[in-house]
């Protein structure tokens, strides 16, 4: 079983920032993507950024320039690095790794349990 454990959320007022974490565990060899998305209230969750093994990011238009998201392969480890935070930004936070290589077998899909990100002043 793949685990994965975000870290980082919180409130802030607008214009702040926010890094969130999320360590992946349960006898990984390899990830070969690891992404973040996000749920808004009544909304669909939607793609915000992910990022390849190899370290190609990609991005939804409505957080380039804003959102920069990295990896630690080494350790299984994502980072989402949010600055300038708008309202709209508010939404439980949900780490994913896709095409998990593990000990005990191949795992495609893979979500953690989700961190809460308010923006509000």
């Amino acid at each position: 079983q793949v685990q994965l454990v975000e870290s980082g959320g919180g409130s802030v007022q607008p214009g702040g920032s926010l890094r969130l974490s999320c360590a992946a565990s349960g006898g990984i060899l390899s990830i070969n993507v690891m992404a973040w998305y996000r749920q808004g209230p009544g909304k669909q969750r939607e793609l915000v950024a992910s990022m390849t093994r190899g370290g190609s990011p990609t991005y939804a238009e409505s957080v380039k320039d804003r959102f920069t998201i990295s990896r630690e392969n080494a350790k299984n480890l994502v980072y989402l690095q949010m600055n300038s935070l708008k309202p709209e930004d508010t939404a439980a936070y949900f780490c994913n790794a896709k095409e998990v290589m593990t000990a005990y077998g191949f795992r495609p899909e893979n979500w953690g349990q989700g961190t809460q990100v308010t923006v509000s002043s």
